[in-house]
Order: C-alpha cells, then structure tokens, then sequence
C-alpha cells in the first residue's frame, strides 16, 4: 500500500493502481469519456486530468499509476478550465440534438456539459463538419455528426469481439470512425454484436431494432435483469420495458450478475428480441384439419398429438419419432423432453437447435 493525498485527503491505496483507479476506490468521481473497465488504456480523451503541485503539465489519471506521497487534486481551477476547453472542441463538432436523441438522459457528454456549464464552443469558425448516414445495415444507427472520437467502439471491436471491424479514418478535424471497406458494416467482418453499442458514451452508435422515440433507455418503466433465450451460453442481459412491451435490449456489465458475459453479446442477443412483442406470434394452439388451421384449447391439442405419437408408434415403430427439443428452455424442460423421447417414446432420437 501507498500514501496519496487527493483533494488535501491521505488515502491508502495499492501500490498498482492508476490515479483513476485510486479515486474511484474512494468515491471520488473523475469524469471520462476514452476509458473502460474492459478495455486497454487509451489515455487519449484527457477529460480525467488532474494537477499535482511541481508538475507543468496537468496528468492524465487513467493512463498514470500512482506513488507513494502523490499528491493531486481532482477540480482544480486549472482542472476545471482543462475540461471546460476539452467539452468545448467536442461540441463543436457534435450535433447538439439531445431532445431528439435515444441517448438523452444517459449521455456522458451532456452529463459533462451541464456539470461545467458548458453551452456553446469557441471553436465553431468554419462551421461543422456533416457526415451524411448511409449505412443500410439493419442493426446499427452510425451518426458519425455525434461521435466525439473516443475509441472505445474500436477498441471494442478488437478486443471483445476480435473482429477487428473498425478503425480511425483520417486525422485532426476530419477523423471519424470507419472501416477498410468503403465505411460500410455490412462488407466488413463486423458481425453485429454491438459492443460498439454497448460502450459509446453518447449517441453516436445506437441500436436500429429499437423502438425509435418509444423507448430510450433513460426514461423505460424497468429493465429486467434476464438471461438471453437463444442458445445454451447463458448470457446475460436487460429487457428494457415501456408500457409494458419490450423496446429494447442494454446490457449489464456487472460481472456480479452477468458473469457469463459481463455485458457482451451476440447479434441475436442484442438486436433480435423483436419477437417478443410481435403480431405475428401464436397465442393459442392450433390444429390443422382438411388443410387449414383451427383454435383449439391445450387438452385438446395434447391429446391430438398424443393419439398421433401413439397411432405412429404402433404403425411405423417408435424409431420413426425424433424428438426436438430447444435451447430457449431450461436444463430441466430438456431433460424431460429426452426423457419422453427415451421412456414413453422408446426412442434415442433426440436433437437440439443449438446450431441457430
């Protein structure tokens, strides 16, 4: 352990953590746009600098470890100024549409803007840059007018998912966020997983499945902590609810409750859930007689499908029944549909949908 004194406090801290880490240890909060607990250090938005007495420079506390007799502090005046004039280059090429925007509410820019007071940019001569959205992906709302350039989808990219789909494209005032083919998702190895969703800080990534103007993820009634339906993984994720219907998928990145995947997931986990909600689902069973479709109560269309089992069986012997059983259900509804197949049935003919 290590003696740091932060805003004229001492704190024990371990000797290997950085002046982020050291603060956060102990409710001290530094704003931070380019930093993620999952992902290797950027160090590059700057919005976490702090002062320490006898340095010219202002540090960067997520890139810098701490040391024994540290001393910092966290809202100096010169601290204040730094973030002021960092929010300020952000905005002036952002556009400002919050009160349109699925992000409002939960967007660090604006959070950052309003706990400095930051309005307007100084830095707007020449107008603002437009990149025009052309993607016709069906997953992925890019509004590169948003994007503020922190890296974090990137970094996402290549060392969640390993896809390595995305990257920087030119520098300075022009730079923005593309891929190595044509800027367009869909001829790239992206394979829609939306991590990059997941860790952009403002509006610039969002989620195209969404009900759009229905149901942000700052203003939703709840989110249901469940787990993803489609495969045997168990990953976990939140159900975002409005008016009682599913608008929406966000992830919860606590490894305490998604251990699985803290937060990361496919393009099925995160962007297929529409289904949930969907008119064309069957709420009823059906049977099918002279060649159409008829309502019918589950006694009735149990014992349908019993008496056929059964009719199928003693003509045709029972190894001419498979049954097909699913990954959307639990360990346990598994093990009695095998054990239906094996001990009523007298079949070994058992599969599983895991191949989606």
């Amino acid at each position: 352990m290590v003696t740091v004194t932060i805003n004229g406090q001492q704190y024990q801290v371990p000797e290997d953590v950085t002046i982020l880490e050291a603060c956060r240890m102990n409710n001290i909060d530094l704003p931070t746009f380019c930093y993620d607990d999952d992902l290797k250090l950027a160090g590059s938005c700057r919005m976490c600098v702090v002062e320490s007495p006898g340095r010219p420079l202002l540090i960067a506390a997520c890139v810098t470890p701490v040391f024994d007799g540290l001393t910092i502090e966290t809202e100096s005046p010169a601290v204040i100024r730094a973030r002021k004039t960092i929010l300020e280059l952000l905005i002036a090429r952002h556009k400002m549409e919050c009160h349109v925007c699925e992000k409002n509410g939960d967007c660090r820019l604006q959070d950052y803007c309003y706990r400095y007071g930051v309005a307007e940019s100084r830095f707007t001569d020449g107008g603002m840059l437009h990149f025009p959205i052309e993607d016709p992906n069906p997953f992925i709302e890019r509004d590169y007018d948003k994007c503020i350039m922190c890296t974090r989808c990137v970094r996402a990219c290549e060392e969640i998912t390993v896809a390595q789909a995305i990257g920087v494209k030119d520098r300075g005032h022009h730079a923005q966020i593309s891929t190595a083919f044509n800027g367009k998702l869909e001829d790239s190895p992206c394979v829609f997983c939306g991590q990059c969703v997941m860790v952009c800080p403002v509006g610039a990534l969002t989620s195209k499945v969404s009900a759009a103007y229905h149901g942000r993820p700052s203003d939703v009634d709840k989110r249901v902590l469940t787990t993803c339906s489609y495969c045997g993984t168990g990953c976990t994720l939140e159900l975002n609810v409005k008016d009682n219907k599913v608008v929406g998928v966000t992830s919860n990145r606590d490894e305490n409750f998604s251990p699985v995947n803290k937060g990361a997931l496919c393009v099925k986990g995160r962007f297929g859930w529409d289904f949930i909600n969907s008119s064309d689902r069957l709420t009823t069973p059906l049977i099918k007689e002279n060649g159409e479709f008829r309502p019918a109560s589950w006694e009735e269309a149990l014992n349908f499908a019993a008496q056929g089992l059964k009719k199928i069986k003693e003509e045709k012997g029972a190894d001419s029944i498979a049954v097909f059983t699913s990954a959307r259900i639990t360990n346990e509804e598994n093990y009695l549909a095998q054990k239906l197949a094996r001990a009523a049935l007298g079949t070994n003919n058992v599969d599983h949908c895991a191949r989606l």
